[in-house]
């Protein structure tokens, strides 16, 4: 038996999976424009393989040409990239499984209209060149008219064609998905994961499906299309496994209810006695989509608690003899080796984990410190609603494994690290990887610099994951990390190389009145070293003074944001923001947007906004209009000097530019 349970293999239908460590499935954005499996994907899903992954699940796989940026398996010609990948994740013992969904929208009908603006743009570009204008504007406006209702139809439809489609249109899309299952199964893939959200699960929610005939109504009927579903794919792919995603509609603390497109807690155990009896081999337990926020599904730190799904999935493992997996904010190893010692689940999902670190499986074996998912959302989720390839804040080879990876070392080189927040650590623990000899300097009594700051607001304790990362993993590399000390060019002697991760300084707005006693910055405010009573104003609505004005809520103190531009907020993550905007129109949160701040004096912040003066009173004054970056004496420095972070650059680093910025500098010592 092995040490571990996470570790431990499992039998899955006729698979066995070699441990309990499941990659759900993941919108990358990574795949070709047609859907193919290219470089970037291919190499991203080796890295989870390669690090210990047993069980590799690609997610939204569509089996016909939708407008949707996602993996397609729609035509015969697809299957060659597929089977590269299958070949790919089985030479490190992974096995690769396939999400097959269809979009609640009418995928014809939209691509028809997506079409025909295209052709009415190509015709209006043939007209420019051949020098009629008259014809090129107005093919230009047909194509943008006919595009606006190729997206009214897809929003519309992602609300009605659940109800609307028609029997044989129903019956057209479980033709589909089977013919996909029978095209993975010629690409050597080894199983098929049927996503139970999306059309399949908005028929079985009592919410979204309005129907009246043989598909609507009971719960019967409501679930008799994902049976069918089952039913196809396993009569067109006999040799695969077959697992379902079984969404849950949970209920909120304040009784609504999270997620539409799925089952309420007592019908999806209902549904899963019937998979198995359907013959489905594995049921993963998850959390209903389609509210329009993705942070119901995939929550952002501090909103919801650990794993809150497993209450269900416990539930459907009592009622079925298959596996049952779980997924959702299961962060750490220990959290799944609990959840399998209970009896709870049988396999552990371990989805922004995984982007995180892809080497959980093996550092569960080693004993090395595993980097943890800080449910930041910044990299990974916001990617995926902005429309760009995923990737998480803390890892600088996401979306890149093919070209960005930790080189060897050239030689014996001894490289000083000076200042030890997020970019200073990760410059070392590049460094130290690569096999150089690393001194670290930092002038505080501990490793963070202002990942301290950024811990403090409402819900973001748990940012402090990635300090505690490099505090446990520095030492076991060999960092020698000298804490209180503030280095400066001297101490520089001797060293190969030297990157240089001092920070920066908070700015305070230079206006008459700036310097008076009640004006303080958020940075000493977020530290403890200030604590404003009453009526606050916070000068700057971006992600610091967003945050300064939680943190001064949670104190009791009523607050009023001052902000030169039209929104507040800017850059935070849109899974968090709803929460952020809720709280702050509870607690009644002026929000002065397009405000100039002209001056601070007795009677408060004074101000102009929309050409007239504004006066806000208040009885303290906290600056958050940003920071500037910390200068560092590099005269009568013998050896090369680099500046990552926050003083890299005239512009302030976030986590992800942080990282990025330093593993960049010490990969290439």
């Amino acid at each position: 038996m092995a040490e571990h349970r996470l570790l431990e293999p499992i039998e899955v239908g006729g698979i066995t999976l070699k441990n309990r460590i499941m990659f759900p499935p993941l919108t990358t954005g990574y795949e070709e424009r047609d859907g193919s499996i290219g470089p970037r994907s291919l190499a991203f899903y080796e890295r989870l393989a390669r690090g210990g992954v047993a069980y590799i699940v690609i997610g939204d796989v569509a089996p016909v040409n939708t407008a949707s940026p996602t993996p397609k398996l729609a035509d015969d010609s697809q299957i060659e990239s597929f089977e590269r990948l299958a070949e790919a994740v089985h030479a490190h013992g992974a096995k690769l499984a396939l999400q097959l969904f269809h979009p609640e929208y009418d995928v014809p009908g939209v691509g028809r209209l997506i079409m025909a603006s295209r052709m009415a743009a190509v015709e209006g570009q043939r007209a420019q060149a051949a020098g009629d204008e008259a014809t090129f504007a107005a093919k230009m406006a047909e194509s943008k008219e006919i595009a606006n209702q190729a997206y009214a139809k897809l929003h519309h439809d992602m609300q009605h064609f659940v109800t609307e489609a028609t029997v044989e249109q129903l019956a057209q899309i479980r033709d589909a998905i089977a013919a996909c299952a029978a095209r993975a199964q010629r690409a050597g893939v080894d199983a098929i994961e049927v996503h139970g959200d999306r059309l399949v699960g908005s028929l079985c929610s009592t919410a979204l499906n309005h129907r009246t005939d043989e598909y609507g109504g009971s719960f019967e009927n409501r679930v008799r299309y994902a049976l069918e579903v089952v039913a196809a794919i396993k009569a067109a792919a006999p040799g695969l496994m077959v697992e379902y995603k079984l969404p849950v509609i949970m209920t909120n603390p304040d009784g609504s209810k999270r997620g539409k497109g799925g089952l309420e807690p007592d019908e999806a155990c209902e549904l899963a006695v019937l998979l198995e009896r359907a013959g489905v081999d594995m049921i993963q337990v998850a959390q209903a989509n389609h509210t329009g926020n993705m942070g119901d599904t995939i929550p952002p730190m501090g909103t919801m608690p650990y794993n809150w799904t497993l209450p269900v999935a416990a539930r459907v493992k009592s009622l079925v003899g298959i596996p049952v997996a779980t997924v959702g904010r299961v962060v750490t190893p220990e959290a799944g080796e609990k959840i399998l010692e209970d009896g709870q689940a049988d396999v552990i999902g371990y989805g922004r984990s995984l982007l995180a670190d892809p080497d959980i499986a093996l550092k569960v074996a080693s004993g090395e410190p595993v980097r943890l998912c800080l449910n930041c959302n910044k990299g990974c989720v916001d990617a995926i609603q902005g429309r760009r390839y995923i990737s998480c804040v803390l890892n600088a080879e996401n979306g890149d494994e093919e070209t960005v990876f930790i080189r060897p070392g050239d030689g014996d080189k001894r490289v000083a690290v000076v200042g030890g927040g997020i970019a200073g650590c990760e410059a070392a623990r590049v460094a130290a990887r690569r096999g150089y000899r690393v001194t670290l300097f930092e002038r505080a009594e501990r490793l963070g610099g202002q990942i301290e700051l950024a811990a403090a607001p409402p819900r973001k304790a748990e940012i402090m994951r990635s300090v505690e990362y490099y505090e446990r993993v520095l030492p076991e590399l060999g960092v020698d990390v000298r804490l209180g000390t503030a280095a400066g060019p001297a101490d520089l002697e001797g060293f190969d190389a030297a990157i240089v991760a001092v920070g920066a300084s908070n700015v305070t707005l230079p206006v008459p009145g700036s310097d008076r006693d009640n004006v303080v910055s958020a940075w000493d405010v977020l530290a403890g070293r200030v604590e404003p009573e009453g009526r606050v104003a916070v000068i700057g609505g971006g992600l610091v003074g967003t945050e300064t004005a939680e943190y001064l809520l949670a104190r009791g103190c009523e607050v009023a944001i001052v902000e030169m531009l039209d929104k507040i907020a800017e850059g935070e993550s849109g899974t968090v923001l709803p929460t952020i905007m809720a709280e702050f129109a509870e607690r009644g949160v002026e929000q002065l947007t397009g405000t100039r701040v002209t001056a601070i004096s007795d009677a408060g912040v004074e101000a102009e906004r929309a050409g007239e003066a504004v006066v806000v009173p208040c009885d303290w004054v906290v600056m958050a209009v940003g920071s500037r970056a910390l200068p560092f004496d590099v005269s009568g420095v013998a050896c090369p000097v680099t500046c990552v972070g926050d003083c890299s650059g005239e512009r302030t680093a976030d986590i992800a530019s942080a990282i990025r910025t330093a593993y960049a500098a010490a990969n290439q010592i």
